[in-house]
């Protein structure tokens, strides 16, 4: 998940989150890399794994952390440093934190790309300096063989969204379309899937295409563009958590709660409460406690066994109004470490 949508992690928070994992395990969280060196492998004393997110704060990536901590709690000496940039946009910034911390030294790398191509050559300076590394939520291009990742299968999940969308608005009528940022695996994907679906649907009028650069305020500015363009829009498909929430605000702004279908993806508190409200009529949520979790699980399977990890699809549920309050869909929209996920 992760931003310019940040929610900032309170001191009381992050008490709250320390509490939560501590009698499991131990966690290191940091904000920086360490000054110790200890990269390479280490098969039987402790290990230290890097996790970095596309972005910290946003509710997407603290469900990753979570993952990512409950899994160090279950295994002996494993410790994760949890660092990142504050915005997606910053690929720049998170080139640098994950090459400071391949110089400096952990066993192993777990992180999500902001950009497929541009963190291609990082990748492969930690598997030359011998550091495993695992991909969460977004990949590279090329993925490299001996790289998994654990990822939602974004084409076929938005696929589905435009059902979503054609189910809701009867098939007919002007829609919209919020990516977020060109260049990012997951945005690409969900695009190329979204515009195959609605191959099917020709009477779904695509009206307009406006990136949302994965902030709340600029979809916010560019659905009441949209709005103002085409009063008669009847959907519109947002593709992240902050553009979901932008388009949301943007709707209601204009009085039109209800009459606009709005499918969304991720599952952030404003985002549920919009579905419970009718204000969105379906979201796509992924499971990125068990892309935390798995990809923490794989990075100590892979510094302990110097064993091959297969990718995986972490899956995703489709909630609406009509299941949001289900024992299955509570069970992902509130993943614990005592009952994870996964």
């Amino acid at each position: 998940m992760l931003r310019p949508f940040v929610r900032v992690l309170t001191s009381a928070a992050f008490v709250v989150l320390i509490l939560q994992f501590a009698a499991c395990g131990q966690v290191q969280v940091n904000n920086g890399p360490s000054s110790s060196s200890s990269t390479g492998s280490n098969s039987n004393g402790p290990i230290k794994i890097a996790v970095i997110p596309k972005a910290i704060g946003a509710s997407y990536w603290e469900s990753v952390h979570q993952g990512a901590v409950c899994a160090a709690s279950k295994s002996k000496d494993v410790t994760i440093q949890w660092d990142g940039v504050t915005a997606e946009t910053d690929v720049t910034g998170q080139i640098n934190l994950l090459t400071n911390y391949i110089t400096q030294g952990v066993n192993g790398i777990v992180y999500a790309a902001t950009d497929a191509k541009a963190l291609t050559q990082v990748t492969n300076k930690a598997v030359q300096a011998k550091i495993p590394v695992a991909n969460i939520d977004s990949g590279t291009n090329p993925q490299p063989a001996n790289v998994p990742l654990f990822a939602t299968d974004n084409v076929a999940s938005a696929v589905k969204a435009a059902d979503l969308l054609a189910q809701a608005t009867h098939s007919t009528g002007k829609v919209a379309f919020l990516p977020f940022l060109a260049g990012s695996a997951t945005n690409d994907q969900r695009a190329q899937g979204f515009l195959q679906g609605l191959t099917k649907y020709p009477n779904l009028k695509l009206v307009a295409t406006q990136y949302s650069q994965s902030d709340t305020n600029t979809a916010l500015r560019v659905t009441e563009d949209i709005l103002n363009a085409h009063p008669d829009l009847t959907g519109i498909f947002a593709a992240n958590e902050p553009g979901v929430i932008g388009a949301a605000q943007a709707v209601k702004k204009a009085g039109k709660a209800g009459k606009i279908v709005i499918i969304g993806w991720d599952a952030a508190p404003d985002e549920l409460t919009a579905v419970q409200q009718g204000l969105i009529s379906a979201l796509v949520v992924q499971n990125p406690f068990k892309m935390g979790y798995d990809g923490v699980n794989a990075a100590v399977k892979m510094v302990r066994e110097h064993a091959q990890v297969s990718s995986e699809d972490t899956g995703v549920t489709f909630v609406t109004p009509q299941n949001i309050n289900t024992a299955s869909v509570k069970a992902v929209l509130n993943p614990s470490c005592a009952n994870p996920p996964v």
